[in-house]
Formats: C-alpha cells, structure tokens, sequence
C-alpha cells in the first residue's frame, strides 16, 4: 500500500504504517537520562494536542465544504431556470438539470455540444448577435429567442448572459417564456 491509498480516517491504519517505516528507518535510541525522558515526552504530548486540534479543525472545514456542496447542489443544479457556462465558440461546458430539459436532452450528452445548434433557424440571427455583443462589451446582455432544432421545437426562452473576466466563459441564465408567447 502507498501512500496515496492511506485512508487518513483510519486511525489504526496510520499507526500501524508508521510503526513500518519507524522500524524500517532503523532509529538508534540513545541512552536517555530521565530529564530528557520527561522533555521528550511532555513534547510527544504537546504535538499530540497539537495534531488534534487540527484534526478537529479538518472535520469542520469538511464539513463546511459538505454544506456548501449541498448548497450549491440546490441553487445550481435544482433550480426552476437553465444556467449554462459557454465557451466562445458557443460550446457547453457545464449546465444544471433544468438546462438539460429545456433542450430534451440528457446532461452529460450536453457536454461539449454547442449551444448554438439549439437555437431555432428563425432565431439565430438574434442570438448570434447577443452572443457576439457578450464577448465585444463584457457586460450583460439579454435576449429573447426561439430553440429547436430539426424542425422541432423547444420553445421560447428569455436569457441573459455575462462573460467572465477570467477564462472568457459566457454564464448564461435561460428562462423559458414559451407559455406567454402562445397567448
């Protein structure tokens, strides 16, 4: 077993490791006066505390990062509107569960396909000039425009975007209107 497949929760794993590479290490002990005896062990003791207090630390910030997750899960990936992170080119790099309904598809089969190709041929005139607008003036812009592709059609859709200043990705929010456009 190496290193990397320690499992650092396991107590009795991690010690019996350690007592391995004690022994493999050959240490020589010195003879030890009592005062050095007491020094060393008040020490041993100390480091002890001191790597529980980490250790304490490490559940908490566990389970800090646990709750974010959890929140994240809930904003992101449940909520009633698509969101999409575009690149460029137009191609999906990540989008929540609600985007993948509004273009009849599985989520993981939208990876890496372009979004572009969703867009109806009578919109996609529209949305190619917002598009291209998001990445020429880097604030955000909005737009109304029909998906579908094939001849089938997904619907209408309000969506408005913004481009990262960091890597250039297009944050897209898409809000389908499909039910007041057929009033």
């Amino acid at each position: 077993m190496n290193d990397e497949e320690l499992d650092f929760n396991n107590a009795e794993m991690l010690r019996r490791k350690a007592e391995e590479k004690l022994r493999s290490k050959q240490y020589k002990v010195n003879e030890f006066n009592e005062s050095d005896a007491k020094k060393l062990v008040h020490e041993l003791q100390v480091h002890q505390i001191e790597l529980e207090m980490q250790n304490e630390e490490l559940r908490q910030a566990y389970n800090t990062a646990e709750t974010a997750l959890k929140k994240y899960t809930m904003l992101y990936d449940l909520a009633p509107i698509g969101y999409f992170v575009l690149s460029a080119d137009g191609s999906i790099n990540d989008l929540n569960f609600t985007g993948a309904d509004m273009l009849k598809d599985k989520r993981f089969s939208l990876i890496n396909s372009n979004f572009k190709l969703y867009v109806s041929d009578e919109s996609k005139v529209e949305f190619n000039r917002f598009f291209s607008t998001l990445y020429s003036s880097l604030v955000k812009e909005s737009c109304n425009v029909k998906l579908g592709y094939d001849n089938n059609p997904l619907g209408y859709v309000y969506m408005e975007g913004i481009v990262t200043d960091d890597d250039q990705k297009c944050l897209l929010s898409v809000v389908d209107i499909s039910l007041y456009n057929s009033m």
